[in-house]
């Protein structure tokens, strides 16, 4: 049966797919999945699929009110939000839902600098035009609450200037970014872009998870693999029932379309090993027969640290923390540092205010391996945060600046965040009794601090970068018709939040795919 939003032609049988061919298939419903689909519906038939369900009508996903009630309620195999511990012991979520990420995150949307997509090699025109076309449908200039007010006045007074008011752009100071979020406090995430395709060539099927893509060993140069379709199991079932779907074949007038992997930097990484392209030592482990030993595959994934203060806790006559997601961020030192304050951080006893700091610019990187051949289940992630000296060198002095933002938060409301900042910095320090550590000093303590409490910014990055494993066109190296267009082709770290980026990304890449195939639009 057909569920859908509007005109969406949104499907949860997968009987219904079984068999048939279309001329792209695009593998997660997440950041950049939804984009793509959308814009190459314009021509081509699509099948988008996703592992998770639809975000539409769930008031825990849509309305603000409700923002992080979700990360509350967390299983392995069907909950919104997928938990993923890495190896060093650090939290990250993933989203298990049509809209990935965008369904279940704070909704802070900005665009990354020009230094970055000079970097990338885009085409400065078409990353502008593909920024708007987003921007048009779901990014909106926020009102800003009490709370986040406040922020903005306390980041100005610690120093995170200039004040550049309402701005999409990534500059330095302080500024008030975009949000999904609308004047009434509704979501609207990628799959809301959905609604840009054209519903007659568009289907989305829901709660199906691939297990691999599939190939024939004719390439049209007789040389390489070919990717021809995928095949996948329902989402909630076991392993024993699989399904397929194929891509249509070329025609005289028209080139074979794609498969392409939208998965996210944990699940395309994933997807490639499952379907034997990846380092061949570790595939054979799993029995996986490799086609195509590539062992960068998984490499070089990066995230950004961050660290987080609950400040409420334990002060007197402060009110409840509302949730409220961030709106304003700081951004400092050469832009090496971006902070933001919320309500309703996620804690042991529930919500309240945070001071969040994130490191744009880090130099560690780490690795992702198969922990499993069900495709449901977590890879092995490893991103060794602060690994690299100068990382935390700079992790410490971040969390200087941000005992200066509580400083000019304690002189405008008369709280005592600093004072709660150094309590929590030394009952840490005496829960893992790094005082009885002869000869540290205050400033060594501090770094044994940071060490202990590094967070997950859950900002995901490489895995299947652009130059190892795939090309500029976001091409698998070694086979045809594969791409992956996501945050694991990204070969360099986006210093600011990547949502803006990643869904101008694919609209950006979509774009580029049917002039490829020399048909504009």
């Amino acid at each position: 049966m057909s569920q859908g939003h509007g005109t969406l032609n949104i499907l949860s049988d997968v009987e219904q797919v079984q068999g048939k061919s279309y001329d792209y298939i695009v593998v997660g419903g997440g950041t950049s999945g939804c984009p793509l689909a959308a814009t190459l519906s314009k021509r081509f038939t699509v099948l988008l699929v996703e592992r998770g369900g639809s975000p539409f009508g769930d008031p825990f996903i849509m309305e603000k009110k409700n923002f992080l009630r979700h990360m509350f309620q967390i299983n392995e195999f069907t909950s919104i939000v997928q938990e993923l511990v890495s190896e060093e012991g650090v939290a990250n979520q993933r989203g298990r839902v049509l809209g990935g990420s965008t369904a279940i995150n704070g909704g802070l949307y900005t665009r990354t600098n020009k230094e970055y997509i000079a970097r990338a090699g885009w085409d400065e025109n078409l990353v502008k035009e593909a920024y708007e076309w987003v921007e048009s449908r779901v990014v909106f200039e926020p009102n800003l609450s009490e709370q986040q007010s406040f922020a903005r006045d306390a980041f100005v007074a610690a120093g995170n200037v200039p004040f550049n008011g309402y701005s999409l752009e990534h500059v330095e100071g302080t500024k008030i970014t975009g949000t999904i979020f609308d004047e009434n406090g509704v979501r609207h995430c990628s799959a809301h872009l959905l609604h840009a395709g054209d519903p007659e060539r568009l289907t989305v099927l829901l709660n199906a998870t691939v297990k691999s893509i599939t190939f024939s060993q004719v390439a049209g140069d007789g040389t390489k693999p070919r990717a021809c379709g995928i095949r996948f199991i329902r989402s909630h079932e076991d392993l024993d029932s699989s399904y397929e779907v194929n891509l249509n074949p070329a025609s005289d007038s028209e080139s074979e379309g794609d498969v392409v992997l939208s998965a996210g930097a944990m699940g395309s990484p994933q997807i490639l090993m499952l379907s034997g392209i990846g380092p061949s030592e570790l595939l054979n482990k799993f029995n996986i027969a490799p086609m195509i030993d590539a062992p960068q595959v998984g490499q070089d994934i990066r995230d950004h640290p961050g660290i987080n203060f609950l400040l409420d806790a334990g002060i007197g006559n402060v009110p409840l923390a509302l949730p409220d997601p961030s709106q304003v961020v700081g951004i400092a030192s050469s832009s090496r540092f971006l902070f933001q304050y919320a309500g309703g951080s996620k804690t042991s006893s529930g919500a309240g205010r945070a001071l969040l700091g994130k490191l744009a610019y880090p130099s560690s990187k780490g690795n992702l391996e198969l922990n499993s051949t069900d495709p449901r289940k977590n890879p092995s992630v490893r991103y060794n945060y602060l690994l690299e000296e100068n990382d935390l060198e700079e992790f410490v002095e971040m969390v200087h600046e941000m005992k200066k933002i509580a400083q000019s938060m304690d002189s405008a409301l008369g709280t005592k965040y600093c004072d709660r900042m150094d309590e929590i910095i030394s009952g840490q320090k005496q829960e893992h009794n790094v005082e009885t550590k002869k000869g540290l000093s205050t400033e060594e303590e501090l770094r044994e601090f940071c060490k202990m409490n590094k967070t997950s910014y859950l900002h995901g990055h490489g895995g299947c970068s652009v130059g190892s494993v795939v090309d500029k066109d976001y091409k698998v190296f070694g086979v045809e018709g594969l791409r992956v267009v996501d945050a694991s082709a990204l070969s360099d770290l986006l210093s600011t939040s990547p949502m803006g980026t990643l869904l101008m990304l694919g609209r950006y890449q979509g774009i580029k795919m049917l002039r490829e195939r020399a048909i504009g639009e």
